[in-house]
This record gives C-alpha cells, sequence and structure tokens, in this order.
C-alpha cells in the first residue's frame, strides 16, 4: 500500500470485484468518451474478479502493475491506475493510464495517485521513464500529468481506436530525476 495525503493505492484483491463492477459500471458512460468500446459482460462482477486475477498474473511477469485509488477517510474505491507495457533492457520504461470516479473529480485525486504510482515506478521497479498519452481534448488528464511532473512530447496521430474512432494523443511523459 502507498500512501498519500487524500489517497493509498494498493493492488485490487479478488474481493474487490463487486466494487470495481460498480465502479465501471457507474460511471460507463463517463470513461466511454476516453476509453475503448466494451461490451456489456465488462461491466459484470465475474468479469472483474477475472480482470483483477489477471493483474496479479501481470505483476508476477513483471508486465503490468494495476491498482485501485481508495479515499483515505472512508476506503471507498475512488478510481484505478495501472503501470502497463513494462518494458525492460536498455528501455526500462512503462505507461501509465487512470481512471477516476466522475463524482470524486477535482479533489486532486488522481494527481496524488500518479505521483504515488510514479514514485513505485522509479524507487521500487528501478524504471527510467514513465509515458502517457491522452487526448487533446481531455485538458482535466493533461492537467493531472503536468501537475505530476509530466512534460509534453508531441502529438502521436490516429493512436488509439476510442469508440470506434481513431484518435490523437498528447504524449507526455517522465524521467527519473535518479536518471538524469
Amino acid at each position: 500500500m502507498l500512501k498519500g495525503k487524500k489517497v493509498y493505492i494498493r493492488p485490487l484483491e479478488v474481493e474487490d470485484s463487486k466494487d470495481m463492477a460498480v465502479f465501471q459500471r457507474d460511471n460507463r458512460a463517463f470513461f466511454e468518451k476516453f476509453s475503448m468500446e466494451r461490451g456489456d459482460e465488462f461491466y459484470s462482477e465475474d468479469t472483474q474478479r477475472s480482470r483483477i486475477k489477471d493483474f496479479h498474473e501481470e505483476m508476477l511477469k513483471d508486465d503490468g502493475y494495476y491498482f485501485g485509488i481508495f479515499k483515505q477517510e472512508d476506503d471507498q474505491l475512488a478510481g484505478t491506475i495501472n503501470l502497463f507495457q513494462v518494458l525492460r533492457g536498455s528501455l526500462q520504461g512503462a505507461f501509465v493510464g487512470y481512471f477516476i470516479d466522475q463524482k470524486h473529480n477535482g479533489h486532486g485525486f488522481a494527481t496524488e495517485a500518479v505521483e504515488l504510482i510514479v514514485e513505485y515506478a522509479f524507487k521500487e521497479l528501478q524504471l527510467h521513464r514513465i509515458e502517457a498519452g491522452v487526448m487533446p481534448r481531455n485538458i482535466a488528464s493533461i492537467r493531472v500529468l503536468e501537475k505530476a511532473g509530466f512534460h509534453k512530447e508531441g502529438i502521436a496521430r490516429k493512436n488509439v481506436k476510442i469508440n470506434g474512432k481513431w484518435e490523437d494523443h498528447q504524449m507526455l511523459a517522465l524521467i527519473n530525476p535518479e536518471d538524469e
């Protein structure tokens, strides 16, 4: 568990599958504006349980790290954050992605969670570089990353398929300060 002032992050457990299903269902329309298309089965507790088991396998293989974002005050699931496409060898990097419950937007939870996972990535995983891709119109997410120290690097054109359409993504990155 990694603790901040407002939130803490920890790997999701099978016991979190019901809360994850509710979180995904409650935010479906909000998240679909910025994420890939998902079928109705994605929103079931069984699917979320299976995903959580897959996340544990990814961690064991050093391929990805998936955490829940929980509010300090009441231990409520407020979002998710992950490191994915972990690269070793000469690259030593990963991408970061996150989703915050719409009702918790604007409270600094995402920024704090990004800072926590970046610290974990650099200190625990010894990664050199963390990258993120954000649709240019998602100004709030770009601000989260910039507040956490990320810098803009350019636009990846038609990079990710969102709701059936290839979308440009603003690419941002952060280098481990120990490696500069």
